[in-house]
């Protein structure tokens, strides 16, 4: 996301403009049908593609299609952050830990629904039911990456990606695993993010 840059609306993919909506609640859509394990892959497809192109004519082959989805999943639903490379003092890049841990899930769209809309309610004043349909995907995801320490999401969030120290007491350890089972997350399915 560019501040400079207007939110996407449209694309041309092989020479045709499409419009594509990118409402929050329409994305989380996509992501129930990508889900959906009734579904073969070439139906997912296709759902979601009616979901973010409405009734926009769609390519005729289904490798057109299959290209078509990946080029809008890739470039406007999914956000690639990019880790900050930390370099030694020569300049040589260091080494990235690949602590399994680090990349655990901290948040699930579907089953955290209820503290993301508390936590924007409380937050920004965003009642995200009455956004459905306007607010961008890009937007809501800037939101919610962005929410303040005070809300529950992140006091989630926190409660997830807790590790014991040495300084903690026995008391508060046991306390936090306790919280840490609570609010687990159920379906290492689900679409992360981070």
């Amino acid at each position: 996301m560019r501040l400079n840059t207007p939110l996407v609306t449209s694309f041309t993919f092989e020479g045709i403009e499409y419009e594509l909506d990118m409402a929050f609640d329409n994305i989380l859509d996509v992501f129930d049908q990508l889900g959906n394990e009734e579904l073969r892959d070439y139906e997912k497809i296709l759902r979601c593609l009616r979901l973010l192109l409405d009734d926009q004519e769609l390519p005729q082959s289904w490798q057109s299609r299959f290209e078509l989805w990946n080029h809008i999943y890739e470039n406007f639903i999914l956000f690639k952050e990019k880790e900050p490379i930390t370099y030694d003092r020569k300049g040589n890049p260091m080494p990235v830990p690949k602590d399994e841990e680090d990349n655990k899930r901290h948040i699930d769209l579907e089953q955290d629904a209820e503290y993301i809309y508390a936590s924007f309610l409380q937050a920004y004043n965003i009642n995200l039911y009455e956004q459905q349909g306007s607010m961008h995907w890009h937007e809501f995801k800037s939101l919610l990456n962005g929410l303040p320490s005070n809300t529950i999401m992140q006091r989630i969030i926190q409660i997830r990606a807790w590790k014991p120290s040495k300084h903690d007491t026995p008391k508060h350890q046991e306390e936090m695993r306790k919280l840490q089972m609570k609010h687990a997350i159920h379906d290492k399915d689900r679409e992360e993010v981070d």
